[in-house]
């Protein structure tokens, strides 16, 4: 089994506009409400290539039910409730732009975060590979997912994880460092305090860094550019061919769906890093977030290049 958490889930509206009228009334003719959140984009895709999978994280109120009313059947539902009312993310499409209006989301007490962490434990040993994806709600503390991570890896488990800013950071100096992390060049730069560029040597350099000294895996992403990835020792550079993008929202979340299922399976280094490259691709020619047309798998992986650098 494949556990994803998703600390900060929401419901994901979808308003397509022909176009967008301020101060003033916009009319909607089709709205699109979908369970959200980076760690239900990978869950939906691991349901997707048949690999079993159960979610946990936060939620709360009616919005956190419509959540669980809405995720395949196939899906285990672990969550953990809250007293807060989980969030709606509103995305406006028009013009071809997305205009995004995202709320903060619940407020979690200091007795809710220590009875998720009790929870979550609990789950760990019918557990193979945890993925932990997204953003903190406010009220837990920054190095939450390091406790996360570390409660798993003392029960043996491989931990993916995909967040950014300060909770990386926490994450990366933590006594238990998670076993894979995904970050593109931005946040690379963010978290180094410098320009990382796609340069291969700029980048083998980067990552032997002492910052991700105790990380088993550290996959870049670079776009149309395939990925860099660093697995022990050893360098790949991934390339892929090129594909009508038609919504990249979540490719992200589905190449993490890859990883994790490349782990469940224990594939080697290549099979892992054309798995997870081949999956961000199918997310990106689809145009629902956090779905993939698996009829289109083979070919695509067909297409992958893996090399050591």
């Amino acid at each position: 089994m494949i556990l994803t958490v998703t600390m900060n889930p929401s419901i994901d509206i979808s308003y397509p506009l022909e176009s967008l009228h301020l101060d003033t009334v916009n009319r909607v003719d089709k709205v699109s409400k979908t369970a959200g959140g980076k760690g239900l984009n990978v869950t939906r895709v691991l349901a997707e290539i048949g690999d079993p999978v159960s979610a946990t994280g936060l939620i709360g109120g009616s919005t956190g039910q419509f959540i669980l009313d809405h995720l395949d059947q196939e899906i285990g539902k672990e969550f953990f409730k809250i007293q807060g009312e989980t969030r709606n993310c509103i995305a406006i499409l028009h013009e071809g732009q997305q205009t995004e209006i995202l709320e903060k989301g619940p407020s979690v007490s200091e007795e809710e975060g220590q009875a998720f962490l009790d929870h979550y434990e609990a789950l760990l040993p019918d557990v193979a590979v945890v993925a932990i994806s997204g953003s903190l709600p406010a009220g837990l503390p920054l190095d939450y997912y390091s406790q996360l991570v570390e409660r798993a890896k003392k029960a043996g488990k491989p931990v993916v994880l995909d967040c950014s800013g300060a909770s990386l950071e926490k994450a990366l100096v933590a006594p238990v460092q998670p076993t894979v992390i995904k970050p593109n060049n931005e946040e690379l730069s963010q978290l180094l305090g410098y320009e990382v560029t796609t340069d291969l040597d700029q980048l083998k350099e980067v990552l032997q860094s002492d910052l991700f000294k105790g990380i088993d895996w550290v996959i870049v992403s670079l776009g149309a550019d395939g990925a860099f990835a660093k697995h022990g020792d050893v360098f790949y550079k991934v390339d892929i061919p090129k594909i009508e993008v038609v919504n990249p929202v979540g490719s992200g979340d589905s190449t993490v769906a890859g990883i994790a299922s490349a782990l469940y399976h224990q594939e080697d280094d290549q099979a892992l890093l054309t798995k997870a490259n081949v999956l961000g691709m199918l997310n990106a020619q689809e145009a629902t977030t956090g779905h993939i047309n698996i009829h289109r798998y083979d070919d695509l992986y067909q297409q992958i290049n893996v090399k050591e650098v």
